[in-house]
C-alpha cells in the first residue's frame, strides 16, 4: 500500500471516532470554547514532536515569507469556520444526518484544485460528482415524496451548516496541500501552527462567553486533545504525499465511522438511510480521486 494512502485511511477512522466523542461528551460547551480546550491539549501533546524534530527558530524565523503566512492565514481561518459550523450541525441534527452530507469535501476541492493548480477532470470523476450529490439526496430522504428530500435540504438549517463547513473544509484541504507540498513547510511545524491558529481565531470568542466550570471534565478535553494530535498528525503525512483530490476522499471516509457509531450506540434514528447515504458519499468521492 502507498504509505500515503496508508495514512490517510487512518486519519480517516482517527477521524470518525473524533466525531463520536464530540457529539457524546461535549454536549454541554459551546463550539469555540470546545476547540479552544482540545486545541490547547492537542498542542500540549504534540509539542514534543514538534521540539525533537523541527528547529523552530529557523523555520519561523528565516524560512516564513509572505506565501507561507497568507497560506497559514488562509487554512487557520478556514479550519477554524469549517469545524465550528460542523459542531452547530451536529448539534441540532443528527451525527448520522449531517456527517453524510458534510463529508463531500471533495466536491469542492476538486473545482479549486482545476481552477488554481491545474487538475484535469476525468469521466470517472464526473460520475463520481453525480454519485456523491445522490448521497446527499439519500441523507435528506424522508418517506412521503420525491421532492420533499430537496425542500428539507433547502430548509434544514443542519444541512445548510454542514454545506457551509464542505465548503470551509475544502479550501483548508487545499490549502494543507500547497502549504506541506509547494512550500515545503514542514509536517512537525505544520501541526502545532494550524492547531495554535484556530485557537487564537477562536479565543476571543471562548473568553466573552466562558464556561461555569471545567475542571470535571479536563480529562475529557485531554483525551480529545490526544485524538486530534493524532489526527493532525496522520492527516499532515497524508497531504506531504498525496495531492489533495486523492488525500481528501480517503480522508472523509471517516462518515462511515461517525454514521456507525452513531447509530448503533447512539442510537440515531434512520439509521439505515443514513448509512446507505454515507457509502454512497465514499463512492462519489473514491471515483473524484481515481
Amino acid at each position: 500500500m502507498d504509505p500515503g494512502l496508508g495514512f490517510a485511511i487512518t486519519a480517516a477512522f482517527v477521524w470518525g471516532f473524533y466525531i463520536y466523542v464530540l457529539k457524546r461528551s461535549f454536549s454541554g460547551y459551546s463550539p469555540a470554547v470546545l476547540t479552544v480546550l482540545i486545541n490547547a491539549f492537542a498542542i500540549a501533546w504534540y509539542l514534543p514532536v514538534t521540539l525533537t524534530r523541527t528547529d523552530v527558530s529557523r523555520h519561523i524565523f528565516a524560512e516564513f515569507g509572505t506565501s507561507e503566512v497568507g497560506v497559514l492565514a488562509l487554512t487557520v481561518v478556514t479550519t477554524a469556520a469549517a469545524f465550528v459550523l460542523f459542531l452547530y450541525a451536529i448539534g441540532a441534527g443528527d451525527v448520522s444526518y449531517v456527517t453524510p452530507i458534510n463529508k463531500i469535501v471533495p466536491l469542492f476541492v476538486l473545482p479549486l484544485e482545476i481552477l488554481l493548480l491545474g487538475q484535469v477532470l476525468t469521466p470517472l470523476q464526473v460520475l463520481g460528482v453525480v454519485v456523491a450529490t445522490a448521497a446527499v439526496y439519500v441523507a435528506n430522504y424522508d418517506p412521503g415524496g420525491f421532492f420533499k428530500p430537496f425542500a428539507k435540504a433547502a430548509h434544514s438549517r443542519p444541512a445548510q451548516l454542514a454545506l457551509l463547513s464542505a465548503m470551509c473544509y475544502a479550501v483548508s484541504d487545499l490549502g494543507k496541500r500547497v502549504a506541506l507540498q509547494e512550500l515545503a513547510i514542514p509536517e512537525s511545524l505544520w501541526v502545532p501552527l494550524l492547531l495554535f491558529g484556530v485557537l487564537l481565531v477562536l479565543l476571543p470568542s471562548a473568553v466573552r462567553n466562558p464556561p461555569a466550570n471545567v475542571r470535571p471534565d479536563l480529562p475529557k478535553f485531554a483525551l480529545g486533545g490526544a485524538i486530534v494530535a493524532v489526527g493532525e498528525h496522520v492527516t499532515t503525512l497524508a497531504f506531504v504525499i498525496l495531492p489533495a483530490s486523492i488525500a481528501s476522499p480517503v480522508i472523509n471516509t471517516q462518515a462511515i465511522v461517525a454514521v456507525v457509531l452513531g447509530g448503533i450506540l447512539l442510537g440515531e434514528r434512520h439509521f439505515l438511510i443514513r448509512l446507505l447515504a454515507a457509502v454512497l458519499a465514499v463512492v462519489g468521492v473514491t471515483l473524484i480521486a481515481l
